[in-house]
């Protein structure tokens, strides 16, 4: 079975992105497939997440109420690639970049030239890269809260739109510049269509944000197909349940554990242990997990 192109040189893996990131339910099942299809290969899966924060460096007026701007990523961009050292960068932005206003070549310069020092400095630490498009944004369960105008003050109806083009923009940049691009926006947009023909009122963010468990499975599962691995995103059924369960507990704890360590400009979040601390707990987990994992194997 091969494990894809990126992985074999691939030890320690860095997700990088805002509020979908950090909530990191597609770290979780990129993780547990792994473990699962491949118990005895370890990879340093290291979620450094931020929420509201952007690439592009934008923020609304009045972000949160006024009690603080959104964070730039390049404000800790180069505390986090000096510190995690990462082999591979995974990297999902867009969703905050476009401010939730109508397309605008100031703010999507603002994101394309975020973008392309990311990728670059990235590339500079010695990593490879995968790019993930943004997530959908779906206004049908907050349609009353919208403005088609994007002028009022609430979010723009057509953010999708918006979503798309950068999305459009990061899949030129595999011809353009030998990017490695997956179009997680046109998976998720693809599943909630068909999940529309049975349902009218499904969707997979009941706030037009923030995928609940399954669009973060359609989320990681363009990575596990790069990479082919055999096992898929958020299977939960026996042993492969209780995988994801342990990686979950790890991930938060190391998931915290970083973002102190590497430190950041946005209030709010909980306070993670030491990170010498939270990687001793999480080992722990991280080997009940791989146990449980050959036993499955095993048993096949």
């Amino acid at each position: 079975m091969s494990s894809g192109k990126a992985l074999p040189q691939a030890k320690r893996i860095l997700f990088l992105g805002d509020s979908i990131t950090h909530a990191g339910q597609y770290v979780d099942f990129v993780e547990a497939a792994l473990i699962t299809a491949h118990p005895d290969r370890v990879f340093e899966i290291i979620n450094c997440g931020l929420p509201s924060e952007t690439v592009s460096g934008l923020s609304e007026p009045g972000h949160a109420g006024g009690q603080f701007p959104r964070p730039d990523l390049h404000e800790r961009l180069d505390r986090v690639l000096s510190r995690v050292k990462p082999d591979l960068v995974v990297i999902c932005y867009g969703m905050n970049d476009g401010i939730y206003m109508p397309l605008s070549e100031a703010r999507f310069a603002a994101f394309r030239n975020g973008m392309t020092r990311l990728h670059d400095k990235a590339v500079a630490s010695g990593a490879r890269v995968i790019h993930l498009t943004p997530a959908l944004f779906d206004v049908e369960p907050i349609r009353g809260r919208t403005d088609k105008s994007g002028e009022s003050g609430k979010t723009f109806a057509d953010y999708d739109v918006v979503l798309e083009r950068y999305g459009q923009w990061l899949l030129e940049q595999r011809k353009q510049n030998g990017w490695v691009v997956l179009d997680v926006h046109g998976a998720m947009k693809s599943a909630v269509a068909a999940g529309r023909v049975a349902d009218p009122k499904f969707t997979f963010s009941g706030d037009g944000v923030h995928p609940n468990e399954a669009g973060h499975k359609v989320m990681a599962q363009p990575i596990l197909d790069l990479w082919k691995v055999r096992a898929k995103a958020g299977e939960t059924n026996g042993v492969g349940g209780d995988v994801l369960k342990l990686v979950r507990t790890k991930q938060r704890l190391l998931r915290d554990a970083w973002l102190r360590e590497t430190g950041h400009q946005r209030p709010g979040l909980p306070k993670g242990l030491p990170l010498a601390e939270a990687q001793q707990k999480a080992a722990v987990e991280d080997g009940k997990a791989r146990a449980l994992a050959r036993i499955s194997a095993a048993a096949r």
